[in-house]
């Protein structure tokens, strides 16, 4: 199922199908190698940040499948990562209080130290990178 990959720095990639049922699947997989690579200080915000980087991929994106990375940059950071083959970019919002939707980047953008999107010829993916402090 998930396959670690050592070429420079670690990486953890999962294929998930596009479904809301992926997004506790994802929490899962995030939580697992940060304790595996001994950083559970970071996993409450990283399964909260890879949920709503899944769920905006399952709700805005086309194809059956998404691909979710967790990369180690170094000792204390990791970056998280959801691929997906739509070209909409994510977009930072001010919602108000009643809209039901539109807080999910603003989440991200609270909890991490950066985040962005690289365009793929096919699609894009979003990152989001948290450190530990200690």
């Amino acid at each position: 199922m998930s396959r670690a990959r050592l070429a420079g720095a670690p990486v953890m990639s999962e294929v998930l199908p596009r479904e809301l049922e992926s997004v506790p699947v994802a929490r899962h997989v995030v939580r697992d190698i940060l304790d595996h690579w001994d950083l559970p200080e970071l996993a409450q915000d990283a399964e909260t940040v890879i949920s709503e980087l899944t769920t905006n991929a399952i709700l805005h994106a086309r194809m059956a499948a998404i691909r979710i990375t967790v990369t180690r940059v170094d000792e204390r950071t990791v970056r998280l990562a959801v691929i997906d083959r739509s070209r909409v970019l994510p977009v930072l919002r001010s919602p108000d209080t009643d809209d039901v939707h539109g807080r999910g980047m603003g989440i991200v953008d609270a909890l991490t130290r950066c985040w962005g999107t690289d365009r793929l010829p096919w699609g894009k993916r979003v990152w989001a990178e948290l450190r530990d402090q200690r």
